[in-house]
C-alpha cells in the first residue's frame, strides 16, 4: 500500500460553484516534493490539512474532520472504464491518491501511518456536490456517484508531518465495529435507517454525522 500522489489545488474561478467568490480548489494536481500535513482547525475556520492546498468554501469543506481527502486509484480506474475517458490522479479533488488500499471500505476510526511521520484517522465518506459535478462535466454526476458509493474517505490528522508521493501506507489500527466510510455515506444520503448503526463508531465519526445519528435515534425513541 502506498501513495501514488499527493495532490493540492489552487483557487480558480469557475461558473459552477456556489462559493460566494466564485472560486474553487477542486482541481488538484500532484505536488513535487514533500507536503506538510497538520490539523487545520475547526470547520468554518480551518481549511485544508495540506500546506499549499486551497479549500475555498469552508462552509462545507475543510476543517479538522475533513482535513485530508483520499481516493483509491482502483476506484478511479473503475470510473475510467465506466466513463470511457482517462482520469488523472487528483481529478476527484482528492489530496491522496492511493494504491492497494480499500479507501471506501476503510473503517471509521481506522488509522493510517503515511511515510515516517504522519498518522491520519478515517472520519467519513465524501458527499458529492454541484461543484464536483461541474468539475467533472458529467450529467447527473451527483446521482451516479451517490449510487456507486465508492466515496473515498475524509481523514483527520492525528500526528502531523510531511508526506510525499511514493510513501508507504500502513494500517496501524482497525476498530471492530464494522462501520465503513461507505456505510457512513449511505446512512447520511440514501439509507437513513443505517444511522443508528453508525453510533458504534463513537467519537471517531465526523462530528456532524455523530450529531445527526444521535438526533435520528432520539427521534425514533420519542
Amino acid at each position: 500500500m502506498k501513495l501514488l500522489s499527493v495532490n493540492v489545488g489552487r483557487p480558480r474561478p469557475v461558473p459552477y460553484t456556489s462559493q460566494p467568490d466564485g472560486v474553487t480548489g477542486i482541481d488538484k494536481q500532484p505536488a513535487e516534493g514533500p507536503v506538510r500535513v497538520a490539523a487545520p482547525g475547526p470547520k468554518g475556520v480551518g481549511a485544508s490539512g495540506l500546506a499549499g492546498d486551497a479549500v475555498c468554501d469552508t462552509r462545507h469543506h475543510g476543517g479538522d474532520d475533513q482535513a485530508v481527502y483520499a481516493y483509491a486509484r482502483e476506484d478511479l480506474d473503475a470510473w475510467e472504464r465506466e466513463l470511457g475517458r482517462p482520469l488523472a490522479n487528483g481529478c476527484f479533488g482528492e489530496n491522496l491518491t492511493t494504491d492497494g488500499l480499500d479507501v471506501s471500505g476503510a473503517l471509521i476510526g481506522e488509522r493510517w501511518r503515511i511515510g515516517p511521520q504522519v498518522v491520519l484517522e478515517v472520519t467519513a465518506g465524501r458527499i458529492p456536490c454541484a461543484t464536483f459535478q461541474g468539475h467533472m462535466g458529467e450529467r447527473g454526476w451527483v446521482k451516479r456517484f451517490t449510487r456507486k458509493a465508492a466515496t473515498g474517505a475524509y481523514l483527520r490528522v492525528i500526528e502531523p508531518g510531511e508526506i510525499r508521493s511514493g510513501d508507504p501506507v500502513e494500517i496501524l489500527y482497525r476498530p471492530d465495529h464494522g462501520v465503513t466510510a461507505a456505510m457512513q455515506f449511505r446512512a447520511v444520503t440514501t439509507e437513513r435507517e443505517l444511522l443508528p448503526r453508525l453510533l458504534a463508531a463513537g467519537e471517531a465519526l465526523h462530528s456532524e454525522t455523530l450529531a445527526q445519528a444521535r438526533k435520528y435515534v432520539a427521534g425514533q425513541q420519542a
